[in-house]
């Protein structure tokens, strides 16, 4: 799933003009070209060298990010996505946790999209995939503490977690607003949207 969502925003990038690889993204401080190479550097680091580049960066991990995503940015948005495509079958992660590391490509593929106006979004099968793991747990983003005390039900597919007030959408808008992206609210329905738009907060990066 993540070696076809990674093929899928190739596609996409591949028609982008410079003023498109330098528009700001949804993650935070981060434009369009700064996210491609975030992607890139996290199909290319394994535990290891994730472990000795977090404690390089004593733990600061916006720190950490930056530096990685320096390391894998080219010197133009044309060799920044040459880079990218050459990591769309990679396997390796800095964790075991594979539902994260598919999190990773599906959410910022959107951070990268929603901004520019494309239209595509990842399967419904790889976004549940996503869905029920951050509904789970805190991972990379405080997911479960967004949803607590909240009923959130997909109308595209089999997702449907917690309980309270009900929160419906497509099982990416639900995504996304977990991951903390606030825009995505906008795209949700029921008594529970205040609550969990206002605990969406803006991102940094990551």
């Amino acid at each position: 799933m993540a070696h076809a969502e990674r093929a899928a925003l190739v596609e996409d990038l591949a028609g982008l003009d410079d003023g498109q690889w330098g528009r700001r993204s949804l993650c935070g401080r981060w434009v369009v070209e700064e996210v491609v190479a975030h992607l890139t550097a996290g199909a290319s680091i394994g535990r290891v060298r994730w472990l000795v580049s977090v404690l390089g960066a004593r733990f600061d991990f916006d720190r950490h990010n930056d530096r990685r995503l320096a390391e894998h940015r080219g010197a133009t948005p044309a060799e920044t996505l040459e880079r990218f495509r050459a990591v769309v079958t990679s396997t390796t992660a800095p964790s075991g946790h594979t539902a994260a590391w598919l999190g990773e490509v599906v959410v910022h593929a959107q951070d990268i999209r929603r901004p520019l106006g494309l239209t595509r979004t990842p399967s419904v099968a790889a976004t549940t995939e996503v869905a029920r793991f951050f509904a789970g747990r805190d991972f990379t983003v405080a997911s479960r503490r967004i949803i607590e005390g909240l009923h959130l039900e997909a109308t595209d597919g089999p997702f449907a977690v917690g309980t309270g007030p009900l929160v419906r959408g497509t099982t990416i808008a639900l995504t996304m607003a977990m991951a903390g992206r606030h825009a995505y609210c906008d795209d949700l329905a029921g008594p529970g949207v205040p609550t969990l738009r206002a605990r969406c907060t803006p991102q940094n990066g990551g």
